[in-house]
């Protein structure tokens, strides 16, 4: 019905205004008395066998919502009816900002992608953690970033100001320098500033009563050189493992008429990058850590791809907008299998 009725429609129009009207229909829905055990009835896979434990969490199952889809914290109790085992919220960055100016999502409709140069739009922290504060019982991950008029040198400031505020209200972290949305993020996954990012969130945790654990999130553009640097910084730092991968600037093989938009590409043509990346880090690191895989998961057969590589959980966005929520059912039913 999704694929055949919903889709089409829902495509016709502008993708970020369909972004926001799908969360108005998912809310209202959600409002209505047995709509959510109705979503759940029909999308959750409830078993023993799907749960996973790690850095301390257990996880329902190993599908969840990659950050970016509700970078607000506004609907992650409801997406969660969906069957989603655990749900990425932002990125938040410390205060409010606009993101970059529209246009800035686009479909690639034969490439079954999509490119956004979002830019870290979002009402910033103190927003957040109010939504947030109405949980009821899913497991969140708080995905935070620098505001864009935060210079590299004083970046840090905006990553300990996110760690802090959200430290109560998520199960875990994860750093995001990885965005090609922001200018000059990306310089953040050098080894000098990224170690020493890494290792004051760090420092901050131990403090903590009961630390949360840290991720990093990177992009599927690093080379071999710099993949082995990331294997090196989380073995230095001691955090608790890699989100593979963030969106790609690369354009190889597009066929679809808005390929040369600037920003991040996800979807299908990352499918196969995402999982080398995946692959190389679990090997060369003898799975020293763990890994969430993201990137092109449009099937089962892409989700258990991934954790063949060495994913140990996986996270959907841009497949999960072309193909339903029927997609997470799919994928936790062949995991079963």
């Amino acid at each position: 019905m999704y694929k055949s009725i919903i889709r089409p429609i829902l495509f016709s129009f502008d993708p970020e205004k369909v972004h926001y009207f799908t969360f108005s229909m998912i809310r209202a829905a959600s409002k209505i008395p047995f709509f959510p055990s109705i979503f759940r009835g029909m999308y959750n896979v409830k078993d023993p066998r799907l749960e996973r434990k790690l850095f301390g969490l257990t996880f329902p199952n190993p599908v969840g919502l990659a950050a970016g889809f509700d970078k607000d914290a506004r609907l992650y109790n409801e997406l969660s009816n969906f069957g989603f085992g655990f749900i990425e919220i932002g990125t938040i960055t410390p205060k409010p900002q606009d993101g970059n100016p529209k246009k800035r999502l686009f479909r690639l409709r034969e490439d079954s992608g999509i490119i956004n140069r979002m830019g870290f739009n979002n009402g910033g922290l103190e927003q957040a953690i109010e939504r947030l504060k109405k949980n009821k019982g899913v497991l969140i991950g708080g995905n935070i970033g620098k505001n864009k008029i935060t210079p590299n040198e004083e970046a840090v400031n905006d990553y300990v100001a996110c760690f802090e505020g959200l430290f109560g209200y998520v199960d875990y972290f994860v750093v995001n320098v990885s965005s090609p949305n922001t200018p000059n993020l990306r310089a953040l996954q050098d080894k000098e500033p990224l170690t020493k990012l890494l290792q004051t969130l760090q420092d901050l945790n131990a403090e903590k009563p009961a630390r949360k654990p840290i991720l990093l999130k990177i992009a599927p553009d690093l080379t071999d050189d710099q993949l082995l640097d990331i294997i090196d910084i989380v073995k230095t730092t001691q955090i608790d493992g890699v989100i593979a991968t963030n969106t790609t600037v690369s354009r190889d093989g597009l066929t679809s008429k808005n390929k040369s938009e600037v920003g991040g590409l996800s979807g299908k043509p990352l499918t196969n990058r995402s999982t080398e990346v995946i692959r190389f880090l679990a090997e060369k690191s003898n799975k020293a850590f763990p890994i969430i895989g993201v990137g092109g998961i449009h099937s089962a057969s892409d989700a258990l791809e991934k954790i063949e590589a060495g994913a140990d959980l996986v996270q959907l966005y841009t497949g999960f907008v072309y193909e339903g929520p029927n997609l997470i059912t799919s994928i936790n039913k062949a995991l079963l299998k």
